[in-house]
């Protein structure tokens, strides 16, 4: 077969991190974090970022500052590269996180234009609201509603970018294929009242680890107009400039974090080649199968 992709996806919270470690380690696997945030240092509870386990190889973590640019097609590019790499080695590559929109682009082989920075169209839009943001989105790209935070503006921004540089929307700019015959991809299928409980548990660890000093730590060295736009770390900022309690701040990071497994949901849902599994073991029968193909 040609190399070998396995697919861990799934809302966040649903587990992905935990399903993937035993099975690639049973599989001889090599992880590639398909994750938008954990690519960047200093941003490790707010993120959840995976920590090595058993010596398992991890790819695409802490490479970048949080002021530095990381797009689809920068991931797309960087992971193509360690897929061949991870492919020479005789190992099996194990796609794990939650950006669907970034594996899809990888797997779809989505034709991704190369848009540099525009800085005055960027002038331009920081001056409207995320409200006034979103709503350009839609009307330019009526599928961005399920996969740009309406309340992250580094995002709107730079998806309104694209588009208007190019002419066409970003999600309709991939190429018309099927899912190549080597990847298999898997979601982990979680009952929504569950995952929702997950997601709030989860936030709630995540303040007793220490999220609140990552933060302050990082609001010395970059503004909202960086990574720091990311769910949670935007809220603790909003607390350390005064405009909310910090209660308010952990529950619109636990909503915001509902918001954003609900849009995964939805496209994950309209995509007709995920397998849904519900535990390891169906995960594991699943790859067996499909590596003896």
């Amino acid at each position: 077969m040609k190399t070998p992709i396995i697919i861990i996806t799934g809302p966040t919270a649903s587990g992905k991190t935990s399903f993937s470690y035993p099975l690639a380690e049973k599989f001889n696997g090599e992880i590639i974090c398909a994750d938008s945030m954990t690519v960047y240092r200093g941003m490790n509870i707010g993120t959840d970022k995976p920590v090595e386990f058993n010596g398992i190889p991890h790819h695409m973590l802490d490479i970048l500052n949080p002021d530095e640019e990381f797009n689809v097609a920068i991931f797309k590019e960087a992971v193509e590269k360690i897929i061949g790499e991870i492919h020479e080695r005789g190992n099996v590559t194990f796609l794990v996180g939650g950006s669907t929109m970034y594996i899809d682009a990888l797997v779809y082989n989505y034709n991704i234009p190369h848009t540099k920075p525009n800085n005055e169209l960027r002038k331009e839009l920081e001056q409207k609201s995320n409200k006034d943001l979103f709503g350009q989105l839609i009307e330019l790209d009526p599928d961005a509603e399920w996969t740009v935070d309406k309340n992250n503006k580094r995002r709107l921004i730079r998806a309104l970018e694209v588009s208007i540089q190019t002419g066409k929307p970003f999600t309709k700019q991939k190429t018309k294929r099927d899912l190549p015959k080597n990847v298999l991809y898997l979601a982990i299928s979680r009952d929504r009242e569950e995952l929702y409980e997950r997601i709030n548990t989860r936030v709630d660890e995540m303040m007793a680890e220490g999220f609140l000093d990552e933060v302050k730590k990082l609001h010395k060295k970059y503004d909202l107009n960086t990574a720091m736009q990311a769910t949670g770390y935007r809220q603790l900022v909003e607390y350390l400039e005064g405009n909310l309690t910090l209660e308010e701040a952990v529950e619109k990071t636990k909503q915001s974090h509902r918001n954003y497994a609900k849009r995964q949901l939805t496209w994950l849902n309209r995509n007709k080649d995920v397998i849904w599994i519900e535990n390891e073991q169906i995960a594991k029968d699943k790859i067996s199968n499909f590596l003896l193909k």
